[in-house]
C-alpha cells in the first residue's frame, strides 16, 4: 500500500500534519492524543472582494518608460515605473485559513501507547491509532468530493464507549455561532455583508448521546461517532447557511460505509489512471516516512520512498484542484494562516503553471480545468487592464492573480511586478490541454481567451530598426549589472518573454486552423509577428542569453532559470535538433546556475529536474531528485521553498514523468533519462499528445516492453528508444504491444 506513516503526532508543527482535501475543502490532520486538531480551509475563503486597482498614470507614462529603457537610462525608467504603474492599492486579495476543528478525548489518567498515524494515498484517507488504558482509539478522516464535506469517524477497537467534546474555532473575522437540535453553525464575513461564509458541524453515532451546547458537540458514552463538517462562502452560494444545511442533511441520510465508498470510488477513478511501480526493499516499508527521508542518500536512493513521493504529488493535485473548484494556489488549498506567505495567491510567473505541469501526462487533465475557469474570469479584468494601463486591446495579466482574477500589477517590486506575460504563459496551457484531450468543445470555449491574449501583443509590440520590441520587459525576479556598476531589472525583449510569445503565437495559429478562424487579417498579422520574433541567442559563457544584451548577472545562481523556458516547459530547444548549438547552450546555462548555488528553493530544484530530463541526463536528474527530497522536503513530504509551497511537489512529479517519457506531439522518446536506481519497474497510464496512452516496463535499466492504446482518436507517432524506432499508425480503439530485446 502506498502511504505516509509516523510513530508520533505532529505536535504543534503544521509542517508535520497530514493534508486531506476534495479540491474545495481541505484539512491538515495533526493526529494529537488527548486533543486532535484539524486545521481547515475552504478554497474561496479570501479576504475581501474584487477591486479595481489600475494606476491611472500608467498609460500616460508608458511612452516615456520605453524611451528611457531603450536609451539605457534604466534607473530612471524603474523609478518612473514604480510610481506610475504600481497598483492602487499595491496588493491583491489574500487567501485565509478557515479555522480549526478540535476533538478533546475524555480518557482520564494514563499514558498513550501504540501510536501510529498514516495517510493512505490509494484511498485518500488519514488514519490515527492510539491506545490508552487498554482501549485502542481510531480515527478515519477524509474529505469527500461527491458529498462535498469532511467526514471523521471516531471509534474504539474494543467497542468500549468513550467521551469526546468537539468544536470549531476561528480567531478573527468570526461573527458568531448558534446551534439547532443537532448541528453547530458558525458565521463570519471577509468584506462586510458582501462576502460571507458559514460552516456546520454535525454527527451521527452508535450508542450514547450527542448534544449541542454552545459551540460544542458533546458526545457521551458513544461506541462510534461520525462527525460531518462543511463550509461555504458567498462566492458559490448566495445563502451559505442554507447550502451548509443541505449538504449536511444529505450526508446524514447515508451510512458511514456509503460515504466512504462514494469517496474512495470517486478518488480512485483519478488516482488509478497512472501507476508507477519500482522494485524496492520491502523492509523499508516498515520504516516511518520521516525516518526514510533522513536515511535517504545517493547510496540509498530508496525507490519505495520515491514511488510514495510520486503518488503523494498526484494525491495533492487531486485533493486541491477538482473540476468546479478554484485552482491550486501557492499552497494548494492548505494554509494555516490569516496572513500567509505571498498571500498564498496564484503566482503566474512560474508557480501556478508548475502546479499543472504533470496534470496532462499523468492522466489528471480534469484537475487542470479549474485553471481555465480562473483564466476566463481574468480575461475580462485583463481587457480593462490592457485598455486602462497600456491603451491596448486584448487581455493582459501581470505576475500574480487572486480568486477574483485580478490582473493589475501586484506589489511594488521592480524585478517581478511589471511583467506583462502572466496571461500569455497561462494561455499556453490551453493548447497543451487540447493536445492531450482533443476536446473541441473545450478549445472553442477557451479560444476567445487565447485570441484576446494575442490581440494584446498585436497592440503592445512595436517595431524599431526592423525588430519587434516588447518593452518594458524583464526576466522574472532576476537582475543584471551594467558595465558602470549600475544594477538593472527592466529591459526590452527578455529571452523568456520572446520564448513565451513564440509559443503563444504558434498555439494560436494552430487553434485558429481548428476553429476555422475567418479573420484572415488577424491570422496574417500573427504569422508576421511570429516570423519577426528575435531568435534565442548564445552569450559569452556559451549560455542562453537571458536579456537582449549579454549582461553580467547580479546573482548567477538565481532560483529562476527563465531563459530555459524554451527547453522546458516548452520544446523550442530539443535534444534531436540537428544543430546542437542551443541544446549545448542550455546545458551550459544550467551548469552555470548550479555552479553558483542554483536550486536552493524547492520549486527551483523541481524545475532543474525537468530540465535535466529534457537534457536526457539520467545521472543529474537522479542527483537532483535525491536533493529535493533531502534538502527541500518537509516531514509530511510537502515541498519547502522555504516556507511550504506546493509547486515543488507538482514540478518534481512532472520531472519523474519527463524522465520516463518525452512527447513532442508525434515524436516520442521512451525512458530518455531513466535513473540507474529505478532498475526494475513500470509506469502505466501515461497520456500522450494526440489521444493515446502508454505503458512502459523496464528491467536492469532497460526497456523490455511497451504498449500503446489509441483511445481518443486515430494515432500516429514515431517512437524512439535508444537506437530503435517504431512507426505507429493506429486506428481509434486499437492497442499494440512491443517487446524490446537488448543486444
Amino acid at each position: 500500500m502506498s502511504r505516509l506513516f509516523y510513530r508520533q503526532s505532529a505536535g504543534n508543527d503544521w509542517n508535520k500534519a497530514l493534508p486531506v482535501g476534495n479540491g474545495r475543502l481541505g484539512g491538515m490532520v495533526f493526529g494529537g492524543t488527548d486533543q486532535e486538531k484539524i486545521q481547515l480551509n475552504e478554497d474561496s475563503l479570501w479576504y475581501g472582494g474584487p477591486m479595481y486597482r489600475i494606476n491611472q498614470d500608467a498609460r500616460h507614462n508608458l511612452g516615456r518608460v520605453r524611451e528611457l529603457i531603450l536609451d539605457g537610462h534604466i534607473s530612471e525608467a524603474e523609478e518612473l515605473l514604480l510610481h506610475s504603474f504600481t497598483g492602487v492599492p499595491q496588493s491583491e486579495r489574500t487567501y485565509s485559513t478557515l479555522g480549526e476543528l478540535n476533538i478533546y478525548y475524555k480518557t482520564g489518567q494514563g499514558e498513550w501507547s501504540d501510536y501510529e498515524r498514516e495517510l493512505d494515498l490509494e484511498n485518500a484517507v488519514a488514519r490515527v491509532r492510539k491506545r490508552k488504558n487498554d482501549v485502542t482509539y481510531r480515527e478515519e478522516i477524509f474529505v469527500s468530493a461527491p458529498d462535498d464535506l469532511m467526514v471523521i469517524m471516531l471509534s474504539t477497537d474494543e467497542e468500549i464507549p468513550f467521551d469526546v467534546d468537539v468544536n470549531f474555532g476561528r480567531k478573527t473575522f468570526y461573527d458568531g455561532a448558534y446551534h439547532d437540535r443537532d448541528t453547530v453553525y458558525t458565521l463570519g464575513s471577509m468584506a462586510g455583508e458582501d462576502y460571507r461564509f458559514a460552516s456546520g458541524l454535525t454527527s451521527f453515532h452508535m450508542g450514547g448521546e450527542v448534544e449541542c451546547i454552545g459551540e460544542n458537540l458533546i458526545c457521551r458514552q458513544v461506541c462510534k461517532v461520525c462527525l460531518l463538517f462543511t463550509a461555504y462562502t458567498t462566492f458559490r452560494a448566495a445563502d451559505p447557511v442554507s447550502e451548509v444545511k443541505k449538504t449536511l442533511n444529505n450526508a446524514r441520510g447515508k451510512s458511514y460505509c456509503d460515504l466512504l465508498t462514494g469517496h474512495t470510488n470517486d478518488y480512485r477513478s483519478l488516482f488509478g489512471r497512472t501507476k508507477l511501480n519500482l522494485n524496492s526493499d520491502p523492509d523499508m516499508d516498515l520504516v516511518p516516512t520521516d525516518e526514510r527521508l533522513r536515511l535517504l542518500n545517493g547510496e540509498n536512493p530508496d525507490t519505495g520512498l520515491i514511488k510514495t513521493y510520486f503518488d503523494f504529488g498526484r494525491y495533492l493535485l487531486i485533493s486541491s484542484s477538482r473540476e468546479g473548484t478554484l485552482p491550486a494556489n501557492l499552497q494548494g488549498i492548505w494554509n494555516g494562516s490569516m496572513d500567509p506567505p505571498w498571500g498564498s495567491k496564484f503566482t503566474i510567473n512560474i508557480n501556478t503553471e508548475m502546479n499543472y505541469w504533470p496534470a496532462e501526462m499523468l492522466g489528471l487533465g480534469s484537475c487542470h480545468l479549474p485553471l481555465f475557469d480562473l483564466m476566463k474570469r481574468m480575461c475580462a479584468n485583463g481587457q480593462r487592464t490592457a485598455k486602462d494601463m497600456y491603451n491596448c486591446r486584448g487581455t493582459v495579466a501581470h505576475h500574480n492573480t487572486d480568486m477574483w482574477g485580478d490582473t493589475a500589477p501586484q506589489d511594488a517590486w521592480i524585478p517581478a511586478t511589471y511583467w506583462v506575460m502572466g496571461m500569455a504563459w497561462l494561455c499556453t496551457h490551453i493548447w497543451k490541454h487540447y493536445q492531450y484531450t482533443l476536446d473541441a468543445n473545450f478549445l472553442e470555449d477557451m479560444y476567445p481567451v487565447l485570441k484576446e491574449s494575442v490581440l494584446f501583443f498585436h497592440d503592445f509590440l512595436f517595431e524599431k530598426d526592423g525588430e519587434l520590441i516588447l518593452c518594458p520587459s524583464l526576466s522574472p525576479e532576476n537582475s543584471y549589472r551594467l558595465q558602470n556598476g549600475e544594477t538593472g531589472h527592466l529591459c526590452y525583449n527578455s529571452a523568456m518573454d520572446m520564448q513565451i510569445l513564440r509559443d503563444l503565437f504558434s498555439d494560436y495559429l494552430k487553434a485558429a486552423e481548428i476553429m476555422e478562424e475567418t479573420d484572415e487579417e488577424f491570422i496574417a498579422k500573427t504569422e508576421e509577428f511570429l516570423s519577426k520574433l528575435p531568435p534565442i541567442r548564445v552569450g559569452k559563457y556559451g549560455q542562453v542569453m537571458e536579456w537582449p544584451e549579454d549582461y553580467e548577472e547580479l546573482e548567477p545562481g538565481h532560483r529562476h532559470i527563465s531563459q530555459l523556458y524554451a527547453l522546458f516547459p516548452s520544446d523550442q530547444i530539443r535534444a534531436d535538433d540537428p544543430d546542437k548549438t542551443l541544446f549545448e547552450a542550455a546545458k551550459a546555462t544550467l551548469e552555470r546556475r548550479l555552479h553558483y548555488g542554483g536550486g536552493h528553493t524547492g520549486w527551483s530544484r523541481a524545475w532543474i529536474m525537468n530540465l535535466y530530463a529534457r537534457l536526457r541526463d539520467a545521472e543529474k536528474f537522479e542527483e537532483h531528485l535525491i536533493a529535493i527530497l533531502k534538502r527541500s522536503t518537509l516531514d509530511n513530504l510537502f515541498d519547502n521553498h522555504p516556507p511550504f509551497q506546493i509547486d515543488g511537489n507538482f514540478g518534481a512529479i512532472s520531472a519523474i514523468g519527463e524522465a520516463l517519457f518525452y512527447d513532442a506531439c508525434g515524436k516520442v522518446v521512451l525512458l530518455p533519462a531513466l535513473p540507474e536506481s529505478f532498475g526494475e519497474g513500470s509506469i502505466t497510464g501515461l497520456r500522450a499528445k494526440g489521444g493515446a496512452e502508454y505503458d512502459l516496463h523496464f528491467k536492469n535499466g532497460k526497456l523490455i516492453m511497451f504498449a500503446v492504446r489509441a483511445d481518443l482518436a486515430d494515432y500516429r507517432a514515431v517512437v524512439n528508444y535508444r537506437e530503435k524506432e517504431f512507426i505507429l499508425d493506429m486506428k481509434r480503439g486499437e492497442e499494440a504491444g512491443f517487446e524490446i530485446y537488448e543486444d
